[in-house]
């Protein structure tokens, strides 16, 4: 049974920082793209950011670029979305989606956790 579950979220002052933490279990994410969305309440979902396999791209919309960081860690079979500089906008539902091709940016991810909440207020 595949599962991606995301840790790291929380409540942050602007101008804070967060580290997102996906970790896969039934695959061996390395062999995957790795993408980051958010949904904020009344809101569609959005793609932020998203590593490609083989880390040879990397994309982020342009709202968080200079602040978010994506990157994967396969020892542990996770992947990690640092958020820097953090604004009362970027308050949502992040999800991370795993997408078997390995294609950075993509429409069609396999695997989705469940979601972490982030809430940036002062």
């Amino acid at each position: 049974q595949v599962q991606l579950v995301e840790s790291g979220g929380g409540l942050v002052q602007p101008g804070g920082s967060l580290t997102l933490s996906c970790t896969a279990s039934g695959i061996t994410l390395e062999r995957f793209a790795i993408a980051w969305f958010r949904q904020a309440p009344g809101k569609r979902r959005e793609a932020v950011a998203c590593i490609s396999h083989g880390d040879t791209n990397t994309e982020y919309i342009d709202s968080v670029k200079g602040r978010f960081a994506v990157s994967r860690d396969n020892a542990n079979n996770a992947g990690h979305l640092q958020m820097n500089g953090l604004k009362l906008e970027d308050t949502a539902i992040y999800y991370c989606a795993a997408e078997a091709l390995g294609r950075c940016p993509s429409r069609e991810y396999t695997h989705w956790g469940q979601g972490t909440q982030v809430t940036v207020s002062s």
